[in-house]
């Protein structure tokens, strides 16, 4: 039996990575699903409910201030005079994280991460008398880690505090609870904050709690640096947009204790809350146009654990980037397969042609030449690892197989075990050599020989002559056709057959240059095709397919940065009405969402659905989604000095 993911859909967080806290629509946190209170990938409170005279206050409203900072609106019930709310309570939650340092103020470093979720319970009358209450927070102490909650998993080790200070696994880590002039209590895991107060007429009283949150061994440290500015816009719609999504891009980012001043962006939140090479590298380049920081940072903390041996069991290869980084061993059940991945994983494919192209693009958009300098040892490393390791039978074509037994079965971006399917709807056997990783290998090429030819290093014919040869194997290789005409096939499966579904993925072939004009036009007309595009994005696989369903993860539902990555393309390779139409379908889904653009949702088409339908386990916020953001601004915004700017940079960098 499959394990039963807990749905996000419905629920309302506040995120500072690596700290982050989910409660129901109405700010109560229970023992549910993923409610929680989360320090990296542990959770260490699952319950924070608020009662006031042993009743729930009566929920009314939830205000988003920022992606840190969220107020909850109530109405408490007392004896009245009218039926009018007069008594009313805001619940204020906040998070922030920091960094644990050791050292002199000369040479102080970081050593672990720190973080504090905190509420601010503001509490006021319109009634005529005083109203005594009482107000009890009733906590769970937890230490469940995010693996077994996303297994559908509820209770980890047993937490049984006894003082407001405890560790919820082990001395390297400790939770310090804070609630000035309230009565703590304990029993067990429960932990009980209670007020006894009078709430005169027209006085505010506040009240507040706080949990303080230490792990001095965490691999992942707050974000350092200066934060992302939203640009601006003429359109009130993308101007939301933008600072909704700059908000949530600033909430994610992240840095690695070994490259401790290098910020990235983690994946997304509750789940992949760390360092991802292929996601940190595309939301990367997506914000390329408005921030190059984010790009250096994310180019040296990857080039930093850049592989240098061949291990099966992590995946590894000299000049591979790498995939994923976790605290400990991360255990995962994927339909019939049990998944065991290292701390340290390297099972993706794209991750490395992915890198040379950030680098390539970040120093078109500003990064310093210097700083290119210091990680051209990194790109000749990542360039041979395109010829000597990531081709597995010398055939000219990337491809990947899981050598372990326990990794992931697929490598590329749509990494379920279920996403490579013939048109049957049939499941396709590896070694697997996808069409956009290909595109990417080409691209890659192509811009490495340009860097080594600008700072003088030797061997740039090589990768040209590497890159026209992978155009001219595509080619002949790659192409179907059927009743709607030719198509870049999804892949090639193990026998070398070009695998005939018809997916999103021959969009990222787009602005990457392995295709002629011609073969430009038959991608674009095919993706814009109604079997493709819902009215809302592109789906990941085309509705003829007889493995397509709207909410199937890889094969049916919409992925905000899948179709952010066509609108680049299409915008490079001259294409603007169809990149702004994808972009304007990508702004209805996010003014339906709150203005954050989800990492996933339905297929469903705007002629069946009046708004884009959840899919409810999906990552929010999730850091290519939110920084798809710039391409749909650069996309929808009218021509002129700087919205031309924006738009050849978003282009350019993509």
């Amino acid at each position: 039996m499959a394990p039963e993911q807990p749905y996000l859909h419905n629920l309302s967080g506040v995120f500072s990575a690596p700290i982050q806290a989910w409660s129901d629509a109405h700010g109560q946190i229970r023992h549910t699903g993923a409610q929680g209170i989360y320090c990296g990938d542990d959770r260490v409170l699952h319950t924070a409910v608020l009662t006031v005279d042993g009743r729930e206050p009566e929920w009314v409203s939830t205000q988003l201030r920022s992606t840190k900072e969220t107020d909850y609106i109530y109405f408490v019930r007392a004896d009245a005079e009218v039926a009018d709310p007069l008594l009313s309570l805001v619940r204020t939650r906040t998070v922030e994280s920091g960094r644990i340092r050791t050292g002199d103020d000369d040479g102080e470093s970081p050593t672990g991460c720190s973080g504090r979720v905190a509420e601010s319970l503001r509490l006021e009358s319109a009634m005529r008398k005083p109203v005594t209450l009482t107000v009890r927070l009733t906590l769970g102490a937890d230490n469940t880690t995010m693996e077994h909650i996303k297994q559908g998993g509820a209770n980890g080790a047993a937490v049984q505090p006894q003082e407001t200070t405890w560790s919820w696994r082990d001395e390297d880590t400790a939770l310090a609870l804070a609630a000035e002039d309230a009565i703590i209590s304990f029993e067990g895991s429960k932990v009980t904050i209670e007020w006894t107060v009078e709430v005169l007429p027209r006085v505010p009283v506040q009240l507040g709690w706080s949990v303080g949150l230490t792990d001095a061994d965490s691999p992942m440290l707050a974000g350092d640096g200066q934060p992302i500015v939203a640009p601006a816009s003429d359109d009130p719609r993308l101007n939301r947009l933008l600072e909704r999504s700059v908000s949530d891009l600033n909430s994610l980012r992240l840095a690695h204790y070994s490259h401790p001043n290098d910020t990235f962006l983690a994946a997304g939140a509750p789940w992949f809350f760390t360092m991802f090479g292929r996601d940190s590298i595309i939301a990367a380049r997506m914000l390329l146009p408005i921030n190059t920081a984010i790009a250096g940072g994310t180019l040296r903390a990857l080039a930093g654990r850049q592989g240098t041996e061949t291990d099966h069991t992590t995946a590894v290869q000299p000049g591979k980037i790498l995939h994923e980084v976790r605290r400990t061993v991360l255990t995962m059940a994927e339909s019939d397969q049990a998944l065991r991945l290292p701390p340290v994983y390297y099972g993706t494919i794209d991750a490395t042609p992915l890198w040379i192209c950030l680098l390539h693009d970040a120093w078109k958009a500003g990064m310093p030449d210097a700083e290119v300098e210091e990680l051209l040892p990194n790109l000749q490393d990542a360039l041979e690892w395109l010829r000597d390791h990531g081709d597995l039978d010398g055939d000219g074509f990337l491809e990947y197989l899981d050598a372990s037994g326990a990794g992931l079965v697929n490598q590329g971006w749509k990494d379920s075990g279920d996403a490579i399917r013939w048109h049957d709807g049939s499941l396709a056997k590896g070694p697997i050599a996808l069409a956009e990783v290909q595109a990417y290998a080409y691209e890659a090429a192509v811009v490495g020989a340009e860097i080594l030819d600008a700072f003088g290093r030797p061997g740039a014919q090589e990768w040209r002559d590497y890159a026209e040869g992978m155009a001219r194997r595509f080619r002949a290789q790659f192409w179907c056709e059927d009743e709607l005409g030719p198509y870049p096939a999804l892949a090639l499966d193990a026998d070398k057959r070009p695998v005939d579904g018809v997916t999103s993925n021959m969009g990222h072939l787009l602005g990457t240059g392995i295709l002629n004009e011609e073969e430009r036009g038959l991608v674009v007309r095919r993706v814009m095709d109604p079997t493709m595009f819902s009215g809302y994005g592109v789906r990941t696989l085309s509705t003829t397919n007889g493995g397509y369903w709207p909410t199937r993860y890889h094969a049916g539902a919409v992925w905000s940065h899948d179709t952010a990555l066509i609108i680049s393309g299409m915008l490079a390779d001259g294409f603007p009405e169809e990149a702004a139409q994808l972009a304007a379908g990508l702004l209805r889904v996010a003014e339906a969402n709150d203005w954050r653009l989800p990492e996933l949702f339905g297929g469903h088409g705007t002629d069946t659905m009046h708004t884009p339908v959840p899919f409810p386990a999906s990552c929010r916020p999730q850091a290519w989604a939110s920084a798809s953001s710039v391409v749909i601004a650069a996309a929808l915004t009218p021509a002129g000095p700087a919205q031309e700017d924006l738009l050849q940079a978003s282009a350019a960098s993509l």
